[in-house]
């Protein structure tokens, strides 16, 4: 949509981008989209379902699990409104109100999904280095403490640069660069001094996802001499094996959290459809892959999903 068209509208509504130049094939690639959504709502919602009914399920490893999938649900329910709205029903327009409440919503599940892969590499950590006290060291009342203040944590971070968004001047075409909210895109629109929010946001990311990155690594690098130490190669082997399914978490997260980070700072004169391509892999690609990574790789899971499936099989 060329920006003739936003021009004499109020500073309160803002645009959403689908893709352009694809206008036409909007409802055609809204399937493949919605499909996606399907399957991660589905995928993270039968993950919580079998950790909650299943007793064998029911240790530290796959309550952190759980909380991982309400994490990736949240994210996909925050965003799944104004991207299938736009590219099915042309909602083209969001309130600023709207607006700051779904970037509120998308930055805390992000920060919580990057606090989630942190707390499991924690359970790794203790399970691998130290076995014999992981029960006691990792009780349930623990974890719970740990997934609520985690929560907490992640919410509290994106609450006060949000609240100043609702105080800025928006003078330009407030066309966004998705489908949907991101905090980087409202100041770029603002026409008010930003500088506080750009390196709060700036100190946040590096503070708590930047952290939480190099906690993990140093976890793995512990686990690793811990692991080495071990004198049986098959022991090496086995508890190795168990820390797969969270190495292919973090990547899955990760890569694409610096991916769209890098086109927003170095990118900014590239194809637009780029930053909506690595905007909706950042939204869609977790939720979408842990619960495959953990049913393929995690043999717990995957027996507790066909018994889930074969008692559906047999009621019907």
């Amino acid at each position: 949509m060329s920006s003739l068209s936003y021009s004499n509208v109020s500073s309160s509504k803002f645009w959403l981008t689908g893709f352009p130049g694809f206008e036409w094939a909007h409802c055609w690639i809204a399937i493949p989209i919605f499909s996606v959504y399907l399957t991660a709502v589905l995928g993270n919602a039968t993950i919580i379902h079998i950790v909650r009914t299943d007793s064998s399920l029911q240790q530290p490893m796959y309550y952190f699990l759980a909380m991982l999938a309400g994490t990736d649900l949240g994210l996909c329910v925050s965003t799944m409104p104004t991207v299938l709205g736009l590219l099915w029903l042309n909602f083209v327009s969001i309130h600023l109100y709207a607006c700051v409440f779904q970037l509120y919503f998308v930055h805390t599940f992000s920060f919580m999904e990057s606090a989630m892969l942190l707390a499991m590499a924690y359970d790794r950590f203790v399970a691998i280095t130290n076995p014999l006290r992981y029960s006691s060291v990792l009780t349930t009342s623990r974890v719970v403490k740990i997934g609520v203040f985690l929560g907490i944590r992640s919410a509290s971070f994106t609450i006060f640069p949000g609240v100043r968004l609702f105080g800025f001047s928006y003078c330009h075409d407030n066309i966004l660069s998705h489908s949907y909210c991101l905090h980087q895109d409202m100041i770029r629109l603002s026409c008010s001094d930003t500088r506080i929010n750009s390196l709060y946001a700036l100190s946040v990311i590096l503070l708590a996802m930047g952290s939480d990155f190099l906690f993990i690594f140093l976890s793995y690098i512990l686990i690793l001499r811990s692991v080495m130490a071990i004198a049986s190669h098959r022991e090496q082997l086995k508890a190795l094996n168990t820390c797969v399914s969270h190495i292919l978490a973090v990547l899955v997260f990760y890569v694409p959290v610096l991916g769209l980070s890098i086109v927003h700072r170095f990118a900014r004169h590239s194809s637009p459809l780029i930053h909506i391509i690595m905007g909706n892999v950042y939204i869609l690609f977790p939720p979408l892959m842990n619960p495959v990574i953990y049913s393929i790789k995690t043999h717990q899971i995957r027996q507790a999903i066909i018994k889930v499936l074969s008692f559906k099989w047999k009621d019907i």
